[in-house]
C-alpha cells in the first residue's frame, strides 16, 4: 500500500507539472494566434489512452509517462514532423510570426512552472505557515557523524554563522554546506566559546562523495527529567533536573546514557545532576530492565511563522527565489567533474522516492513546488530539443536579424534528442544501480 501511495503522488505531481508547463506554451501560442495542433499529457507513440478534438487542436493523454508536449503548427519539435516545409508559410503558423513572439512562446512553459511554484508556496505559507527548527533552540548543540568529525566538528557544537551569515533555520545550514563553489568559514559555539572552522572545497566534496551528508548532524538530546515513576527517583530527583553524568560517563546525551543504563540492570549508578544551575550527585538503583524510574522529556519543538494572505504573497515569492537560486548553484556543481556530483543524478525512481508513504497534502505541495522549479531550470538550459534550445536560436535571430535555417534546426533537434535520451538513460541507470546495491 505504501508504494502505491508513492506512485499515486508521483503521477499526480507529474501530471500537474507537465500540464501546467504545456499550458504555458498553449496559451502564449493562442495569444499570438498560432495554431496548436496537439496538446498531450505524456507521449503517445503509436496510440493514446484517449483523445478528442476541439477546433484545430487534438487533446489527449498518452501512455508513455516521460513528459508531454504541444504540437505547434509550423515548428520543428519532438515529433520531427517536417511536412509543413513543403508549403508556403501560413499566417497562423509558428514560423510566420516575428522572432520576439516565437521567443515568448518558447519560454512560456518555464514561466508557468515558476508561477506555479510561487502560487503553491503562497498557498502553503497562508494555509500552514512556515515550519522550521530554529538553531537558537538547539541549546545542547548537535551530534555529528564520522564525516562531520573529519571536518572538525565536535559533538555538542552549535552553529553560529556560515560565511558571516547567522544560522537561523538549521535546514539552511546543511544546504549551505552541501552547495558551495568554494570553501566555507563556519563559526560554532563550543564550550561557551566561538570556534572557527575553515572548511575547504575539497573537504566538502569528500563529505558529499562519501554520503557523509546523510545524518551529518542531529540534535543532541539532553537527559531531562519530565516526571518520576519510582519511589527512589521521586525521593532524589525533580522534574526539570538534567542528568549530565552517570558514573564515569560525562558530557553524553540521552541515547548514550540509556544504552549505558541497559548494561547496569540490577545494580546502582551514581548520577551527576544539574538542578537550577547547581550540580549535585546521588546514587540510584537500576531495575533489571535497565531503568532508573524516570520519564525523560524532549525539550525541542518546531517553530511556525504564520502569514496573512497579504504577507504570504511576498513570502511565497522569496521562497521560490531561494529554492531557485539553491538549485541553480547545485546544478552548476553537477557539471563540474571534480565534484563528481553527477553520480547523484537520479531518474524516476529517485523522484518517486522523495514522496512519503503516507498522504500528506502539505508535503505533497512542497514537493510539487520544488519539482516545478527543477522542471523550469532544466527546460531553460540551452540544450537543443528543450525550450532553452529553441529559445536560444530565436534569441540569436532577434540579435542578428538572421533566421536559423530549417536544416540547422533539424540537426539541432536530433542532437538534442540524443542528449536528452542519454541523460535519461544515465539518470535512470543510476537508480537501477543503487537499487541493486541495496
Amino acid at each position: 500500500m505504501d508504494i502505491l501511495i508513492k506512485i499515486l503522488q508521483f503521477f499526480l505531481c507529474f501530471t500537474i507539472l507537465v500540464g501546467i508547463h504545456e499550458l504555458g506554451h498553449f496559451i502564449m501560442a493562442r495569444v499570438f494566434r498560432i495554431r496548436v495542433e496537439k496538446f498531450y499529457i505524456f507521449f503517445d507513440p503509436w496510440f493514446s489512452l484517449f483523445k478528442f478534438r476541439r477546433g484545430h487542436t487534438e487533446y489527449g493523454l498518452g501512455w508513455l509517462p516521460l513528459g508531454g508536449y504541444v504540437k505547434i503548427a509550423g515548428m520543428i519539435d519532438e515529433s520531427m514532423d517536417k511536412s509543413y516545409q513543403q508549403r508556403e508559410p501560413q499566417p497562423w503558423e509558428f514560423r510566420a510570426k516575428p522572432a520576439w513572439q516565437r521567443f515568448l512562446v518558447m519560454i512560456a512553459g518555464v514561466v508557468m512552472n515558476v508561477l506555479l511554484a510561487i502560487g503553491i508556496y503562497i498557498g502553503i505559507c497562508y494555509t500552514w505557515g512556515d515550519t522550521y527548527f530554529a538553531n537558537e533552540d538547539a541549546r545542547w548543540g548537535y551530534n555529528f557523524n564520522e564525516a562531520g568529525h573529519r571536518l572538525g566538528f565536535r559533538d555538542g557544537d552549535r552553529f553560529v554563522s556560515i560565511d558571516g551569515e547567522p544560522v537561523d533555520d538549521i535546514a539552511g545550514a546543511l544546504n549551505a554546506l552541501l552547495i558551495t563553489e568554494g570553501g566555507r568559514k563556519v563559526v560554532v559555539e563550543r564550550g561557551g566559546e566561538e570556534v572557527t572552522l575553515d572548511l575547504t572545497l575539497e573537504e566538502l566534496i569528500a563529505m558529499r562523495q562519501q554520503k557523509g551528508y546523510e545524518g551529518l548532524f542531529t540534535l543532541r538530546v539532553p537527559f531531562l527529567i519530565d516526571s518520576c515513576a519510582s519511589a527512589a527517583a521521586v525521593a532524589a530527583l525533580r522534574p526539570g533536573d538534567e542528568i549530565i553524568g552517570i558514573d564515569d560517563l560525562q558530557g553524553l546525551d540521552y541515547p548514550a546514557y540509556r544504552t549505558y543504563l541497559g548494561t547496569r540492570g540490577g545494580d546502582s549508578v551514581r548520577l551527576d545532576v544539574l538542578r537550577g544551575g547547581e550540580r549535585m550527585s546521588m546514587v540510584l538503583p537500576v531495575s533489571e530492565e535497565g531503568k532508573i524510574g524516570v520519564i525523560a522529556r524532549n525539550p525541542y519543538s518546531y517553530r511556525t511563522r504564520s502569514y496573512t494572505f497579504a504577507e504570504a504573497i511576498p513570502a511565497g515569492i522569496r521562497k521560490t527565489g531561494n529554492v531557485l537560486a539553491s538549485y541553480w548553484e547545485q546544478l552548476k556543481l553537477i557539471v563540474q567533474p571534480k565534484t563528481k556530483m553527477y553520480e547523484e543524478l537520479g531518474g524516476f525512481i529517485s523522484i518517486g522516492s522523495i514522496f512519503p508513504s503516507q498522504w500528506d497534502w502539505q508535503d505533497f505541495w512542497m514537493k510539487t513546488a520544488f519539482l516545478s522549479i527543477i522542471l523550469a531550470v532544466m527546460n531553460i538550459l540551452p540544450i537543443p530539443g528543450l525550450d532553452g534550445g529553441h529559445a536560444i536560436f530565436t534569441f540569436w535571430e532577434m540579435l542578428s536579424g538572421r533566421k536559423v535555417s530549417d536544416r540547422v534546426l533539424e540537426a539541432a533537434q536530433y542532437v538534442g534528442l540524443i542528449i536528452i535520451l542519454m541523460l535519461l538513460l544515465y539518470a535512470n541507470g543510476n537508480d537501477i544501480y543503487r537499487f541493486l546495491l541495496k
